[in-house]
């Protein structure tokens, strides 16, 4: 089916998206690990949280920019990686890296997404980028893709810690179902022996910002701090990896609170709104990661669905009105979003529907 160009609201995406995808692709998108859980309680985490507006605040210049990685992006977000994003767009990593660079925010390559580090560092020109890495080798081989990274102008090195053994998808298992990025994978021994000893020396050895992509407790975050990692990225694995995990909402102001500003904090799990984001930066985080909405907008409209997609967001977020920096976080702005509030309650709902 051919892309759709013209979108209006965040809900839009879906039909066209799963319209152009085979059955298959769109559980391994949409789809959790076993009971999925925890990709539910990523969700719920988001809903039980409530705004409470503040009002006659002066918010003629209100601005819904963020500075993270010692850049300035035009939101608090980033595209967050996507293995096998190939299967779901014919331009794989081109597509989001090109929108991000078009609409000004971060975008975060994944080792399992073609066409490949080089090829996307090209595409998207000098933008700002992140490349996050599965450990498929030993320690020449992770040192060696670190330094191809590094020379293709990725200004910042992020290694996926908690896909040791992958999770049970079962969505994908009953279909006897393999992304294309693991049906030839090879090494994955050298990710279940991956050890802090290992984040360690790679901290030695760079000087470009250094993520941990998967940490869900205090004491792995402080752990972390304490060898020189940059960025504690909160994440489940989008409820993909462990069943019955928190929420990333849940366990994001406990993690906060334990680093006090030692690190930067990325977190995603189950955003897809503006009003999604303002309660991750509320709750202490730097930046927000979008993984299933970017997928959605790439399945629906390639670059211009990604680029489309930036833009209703930044919409929706500067609707609801980022904290301000008052110690309170006052939230300072309130109006409707373009669709009904019934409708916007029933969207997390109809996005992980069977």
């Amino acid at each position: 089916m051919a892309k759709k160009t013209s979108f209006e609201v965040l809900h839009e995406f879906v039909e066209p998206a799963r319209n152009n995808v085979t059955p298959e692709t769109w559980d391994y998108l949409m789809g959790g690990a076993e009971t999925e859980t925890s990709l539910n309680r990523n969700r719920m985490a988001i809903d039980a949280l409530a705004l409470r507006p503040r009002v006659l605040r002066d918010v003629e210049h209100a601005s819904a920019s963020a500075k993270f990685l010692g850049h300035d992006w035009r939101l608090p977000v980033f595209l967050a990686p996507i293995g096998s994003l190939q299967d779901i767009t014919k331009q794989a990593g081109v597509d989001p890296a090109c929108a991000a660079a078009q609409f000004g925010i971060a975008h975060m390559l994944s080792s399992a997404c073609a066409p490949g580090l080089e090829a996307v560092a090209a595409a998207a020109g000098d933008h700002p980028r992140i490349f996050q890495i599965y450990v498929r080798g030993d320690a020449g081989w992770v040192d060696e893709l670190v330094a191809r990274a590094i020379g293709h102008g990725y200004a910042a090195i992020c290694f996926t810690v908690d896909l040791d053994i992958i999770g049970r998808r079962e969505r994908d298992m009953v279909k006897r179902y393999k992304p294309t990025a693991r049906r030839a994978v090879t090494g994955e021994v050298h990710q279940t022996r991956f050890a802090w000893a290992d984040i360690e020396r790679i901290r030695a050895n760079i000087d470009v910002p250094l993520i941990l992509k998967g940490i869900a407790t205090p004491e792995d975050a402080l752990r972390a701090a304490d060898l020189g990692v940059d960025v504690i990225y909160i994440s489940n694995h989008g409820g993909r990896q462990l069943d019955h995990a928190q929420g990333s909402t849940d366990v994001l102001p406990e993690i906060a609170a334990a680093l006090a500003g030692r690190t930067e904090i990325f977190v995603d799990g189950g955003y897809m709104r503006g009003s999604d984001i303002v309660k991750a930066i509320a709750l202490g985080a730097n930046a927000v990661g979008l993984g299933r909405l970017q997928g959605l907008a790439a399945a629906a409209g390639g670059l211009a669905g990604s680029s489309t997609a930036g833009v209703t967001l930044r919409c929706s977020t500067a609707s609801v009105g980022l904290p301000g920096k008052e110690a309170t976080r006052v939230f300072a702005l309130w109006v409707a979003l373009p669709s009904s509030s019934a409708a916007s309650a029933a969207i997390p709902r109809r996005l992980i529907a069977r």
